[in-house]
């Protein structure tokens, strides 16, 4: 049986999404699979899988916003800026309270341009940064800074020492490892990402989503591609078949977009503009 679909997995920690993406299309027998966003090997949380056509997606998600919960360790960083990375600095007589975090989050809600990680996946010359900073090839100040939005920062609760736990909702391509940084730098010290849980990824939820054990059981849904677009139906006859070969169509009705069938079949997202109708996004 063919399948094509996406499949919300919540993510371990300590295993690739790539690993995870590899290891559905094994379990399903899917004949592709791929992964809307990636999530560092540190992180947790809500990774959909495409599965089949579904991974022709992958460009529409690019850019859907995000939710997080992350904990935050301020007075240390590291290497990588998340609790894998080598200690690099320390600040042994910093106690920050629940004001102090308050007071500066307003400044990190809006848009701003923001400097990634040094380990990361961001291409410098073709390669990858990780690659570079691991034989120290590069430093921070190699990377090209990228405007971010983010959206809410909502303090949740103070842990231990100079350890607080936050929930982010944010842009695509914002770096979390990156904001904790930025924000330490705002309360004059240093800070550490500890641990991070993705919540949201555009319409999708965690409260959604499988782990692989539950995949390997049998209990799973595949969430059909066409279900996931709210935009109206078209059935489509001959002008079907021109659209699929390249030919102008037209066809008379409402500028918009619309999820194309034929012959119950699903052709993907059609823009209509002027009666002159092209694909958004083709499937087939």
């Amino acid at each position: 049986m063919v399948i094509n679909g996406i499949i919300l997995i919540n993510k371990e920690k300590g295993i690739s999404s790539n690993k995870v993406a590899n290891k559905i299309k094994y379990l399903l027998h899917a004949d592709k699979a791929g992964h809307l966003g990636t999530l560092d090997v540190l992180g947790e949380g809500l990774l959909p899988i495409t599965l089949g056509k579904a991974t022709k997606l992958f460009d529409y998600f690019l850019n859907k916003d995000k939710e997080y919960i992350t904990v935050f360790k301020f007075g240390l960083t590291t290497t990588t800026l998340d609790s894998e990375g080598e200690i690099t600095h320390i600040d042994d007589h910093l106690e920050l309270k629940k004001e102090d975090i308050e007071k500066i989050i307003p400044k990190f809600i809006g848009k701003f341009d923001q400097i990634p990680p040094i380990y990361s996946a961001k291409k410098i010359s073709g390669k990858k940064a990780y690659d570079l900073a691991r034989t120290n090839q590069i430093t921070e100040n190699d990377l090209k800074s990228k405007e971010i939005e983010v959206y809410s920062i909502k303090l949740l609760e103070c842990l231990e020492k100079n350890s607080f736990k936050f929930q982010i909702r944010c842009s695509s391509g914002t770096y979390i490892r990156s904001l904790c940084r930025d924000i330490a730098k705002a309360l004059n010290t240093y800070g550490v990402m500890q641990s991070i849980i993705r919540t949201k990824c555009g319409d999708f939820s965690l409260t959604d989503s499988y782990t692989i054990k539950d995949v390997e059981n049998g209990n799973y849904k595949i969430i059909s591609v066409q279900t996931i677009f709210a935009y109206p139906e078209l059935q489509l006859q001959e002008n079907g078949l021109k659209l699929l070969n390249g030919q102008n169509v037209t066809i008379m009705t409402q500028d918009g977009i619309y999820k194309g069938f034929m012959e119950g079949q699903f052709l993907g997202l059609i823009a209509i503009k002027d009666n002159l109708a092209k694909f958004k996004l083709r499937l087939v």
